[in-house]
């Protein structure tokens, strides 16, 4: 696979993150922890971080609880205008924020910076559609006045992930925001630092104590969590973690909202264009280098196109250009850090020794940082943890079907439901596939795309709550019935 050359330049010198945003203000961590960072694309030291201590995740509830109060009984208008001026601030420096999420997670720079315009558009789109739907009003007697209110549910704590930050932050921070919430946020410990800064500009459009970022890892995500105060956890990351979130604010009776694992399915007809088709798998299975939450892990072809969709896949995958996610010319840039690394290469190597034919890639490239190349296998099993579990990695593996059928009993099957693909040119087939895949999402002929505002409850071991859409506003608020008449004239 061609791989590009010569020295990388260091985008962010490798430093010391040392601070959190509590309060409307910088305060400096005084954790006694610290972690190493490394750069993705060189494998060198990028600096450490220092965790938020039980004291600093209490001051950050602290503050939330504080402005809640206030910030529940400002106008809707007034929130809607915050989260419109946060989004320009995003949007204005956009460029700034994607060249630190390249050097932070190893993003291709061109991806990297669209994710922030899209969490711009995301604040932008909170701000028109959360102030739309404040209640209802109830046909009762007709002296008396009976309406539901939606009221704010309290704090909010956000734990993000690293795979693609700035939207999946920005989706929960601007649902909580713009509906009277108050927010805690804690990105990933691996892409903490274009965390901070995109809640550093958020939190500069809205009064003191309504937005805070901490920095930290797990145990700074437990103690946040466990905090009685806390009324609302939102989580995307891993399923095991969603699994321990779940448990720990439900026992006190909190609310939690979880997108989590994935293991995505592509179910190919018969009758396909194979070149599309490859396109479509290839553009599911190595974007972002495979660290997308809904990334197509799992390939099911139909045996009449197999060959045909697997030759193009191939040559789809050697022609990526494997080097620094900085330069234009890369199409295939690190995975995340060396642990990311290593799982995968195991998923592939058990694959490959289990009887799976490795058709490209397969080996970690010859170069520094942490680089796997676009892999592509035929005849993955159902016992394969490369079939079972997440990867996350820019793997495409491939099980031929005789049937459409088997392809979306295949599909259906395993632990997650966060969304699946299926391309064919039947319109039955279609409308079979929306109607019998249990997953959050379903998307025919297109492996990523949907218009803004729509919602879905992920399942199974996928997560439970709507994350997006008009209808997380809802999971962020607390319907309150109210009857009031007039009292007696004496």
């Amino acid at each position: 696979m061609p791989a590009t050359g010569g020295p990388r330049p260091a985008v962010v010198p490798a430093r010391r993150l040392a601070e959190h945003l509590v309060g409307g203000r910088s305060v400096a961590a005084g954790g006694a922890r610290t972690l190493q960072l490394v750069d993705p694309a060189t494998g060198g030291a990028a600096g450490e971080l220092v965790p938020a201590d039980d004291d600093e995740v209490a001051a950050a509830v602290d503050a939330a609880d504080g402005a809640r109060a206030a910030w529940r009984r400002t106008a809707p208008g007034e929130r809607a205008a915050a989260l419109r001026a946060a989004a320009a601030a995003v949007r204005a420096d956009a460029d700034e924020l994607g060249a630190l999420l390249t050097a932070t997670t190893g993003r291709l720079l061109g991806q990297a910076r669209a994710s922030a315009e899209v969490a711009a558009e995301l604040l932008e789109e909170a701000a028109v559609t959360g102030v739309l739907d404040t209640g209802r009003s109830l046909g009762g007697a007709v002296d008396a006045v009976d309406v539901v209110r939606r009221e704010p549910r309290g704090v909010v704590a956000v734990l993000t992930p690293w795979n693609d930050p700035y939207p999946a932050a920005a989706g929960l921070l601007a649902a909580a925001l713009v509906t009277g919430n108050t927010v805690v946020h804690k990105p990933s410990e691996r892409s903490a630092r274009p965390g901070l800064e995109l809640g550093r500009r958020i939190a500069a459009a809205l009064p003191d104590g309504v937005l805070s970022v901490l920095v930290g890892d797990g145990e700074t995500g437990a103690a946040l969590v466990a905090d009685p105060r806390v009324h609302v956890v939102a989580h995307v990351g891993s399923t095991a973690t969603g699994r321990r979130i779940a448990a720990v604010a439900g026992a006190r009776g909190g609310r939690v909202l979880l997108e989590n694992g994935g293991k995505d399915a592509l179910v190919v007809d018969e009758g396909v264009d194979p070149a599309w088709a490859a396109q479509q798998v290839a553009l599911g299975a190595f974007t972002n280098t495979g660290q997308l939450c809904t990334a197509v892990e799992r390939v099911y072809v139909h045996e009449a196109v197999a060959d045909a969709v697997l030759a193009e896949l191939v040559e789809l995958a050697e022609g990526l250009r494997t080097g620094d996610p900085a330069d234009p010319g890369t199409t295939l840039g690190p995975l995340v850090d060396e642990r990311q690394l290593d799982l995968v290469a195991e998923h592939v190597g058990e694959a490959v020794a289990a009887g799976a034919r490795l058709l490209a890639g397969g080996a970690r490239v010859d170069r520094a940082g942490c680089f796997y190349p676009a892999t592509v296998l035929d005849g993955c099993t159902p016992a394969m943890r490369l079939m079972t579990e997440e990867t996350f990695g820019p793997v495409a593996a491939v099980t031929r079907v005789a049937s459409f059928a088997e392809g979306l009993d295949r599909a259906d099957a395993g632990a997650y439901g966060l969304a699946a693909t299926v391309l064919t040119p039947s319109q039955a087939h279609a409308l079979e596939a929306a109607e019998r895949l249990e997953v959050g999402t379903v998307k025919v002929n297109a492996v990523f795309g949907g218009a803004p505002g729509g919602s879905a409850d992920p399942r199974r071991g996928s997560g439970q709550g709507r994350g997006f859409g008009p209808d997380l506003l809802g999971e962020l608020t607390a319907l309150k019935a109210v009857h009031l008449e007039a009292a007696p004239t004496s």
